[in-house]
């Protein structure tokens, strides 16, 4: 498993010379959402496809 700075050096040599700030900022970002949604499922705190679409049945408009 590679280091935190290891990833961080990935995604830096992967993006363009003249990339922003915030284009660091967003890639950064998403890794660490896929970081924590790969957590919460090995945790087992997931829904299953038909609880989630009774969830959003209760907010969308037919």
């Amino acid at each position: 498993m590679n280091t935190v700075k290891e990833r961080i050096q990935s995604i830096l040599n992967q993006l363009p010379d003249n990339c922003s700030i915030e284009d660091i900022q967003y890639h950064l970002y998403v890794l660490e959402k896929v970081r924590q949604g790969l957590y919460v499922a090995d945790q087992g705190s997931t829904l299953q496809q038909e609880e989630v679409e009774g969830l959003l049945n209760k907010w969308l408009i037919e």
